[in-house]
């Protein structure tokens, strides 16, 4: 997967700024994809040349006037085509995997608090995705999935 799809991704749903797509990457496609604000910018320009982006500015009176981005139909068809290709498995990357490779150097205490702390950090990653669960996708709510 490439930037531009968890752009294209993000904007489908609704247009917005680069700023305002910041923010929503950090509550959707960020808990597994990392953009800086410098290549989300980048992106959407090149986007925008190629087609699949159209932009609106508005203008603002205490601000720099800001842009309006939307998915044009050649992108819904670009976003389109990419689902549907299949994907391939990409090797995590992860230094938790690492350090239990090389835990052996270590006392066996410092793997099972490391091993801890990341089980600290997936409770309350869990605990997100039930809170968005129960936002988006409980009984009666029009979610993405129906």
């Amino acid at each position: 997967m490439a930037l531009v799809h968890a752009i294209l991704a993000v904007l489908v749903e609704e247009p917005c700024s680069g700023y305002d797509l910041r923010k929503r990457f950090e509550g959707s496609v960020g808990f597994f994809w990392k953009a800086s604000f410098q290549q989300i910018y980048r992106e959407l320009t090149k986007l925008e040349e190629q087609g699949l982006l159209s932009s609106q500015a508005i203008q603002q009176e205490s601000r720099p006037d800001k842009k309006i981005y939307s998915v044009t139909e050649a992108g819904r068809q670009y976003l389109s085509k990419w689902i549907a290709q299949p994907s391939e498995v990409n090797p995590p990357k992860d230094d938790l995997l690492v350090k239990l490779f090389a835990g052996y150097l270590v006392p066996q205490e410092t793997v099972l608090q490391e091993l801890e702390h990341h089980r600290q950090q997936h409770l309350k990653q869990l605990s997100i995705y039930q809170t968005i669960e129960k936002l988006y996708m409980s009984p009666g709510c029009l979610g993405h999935w129906v």
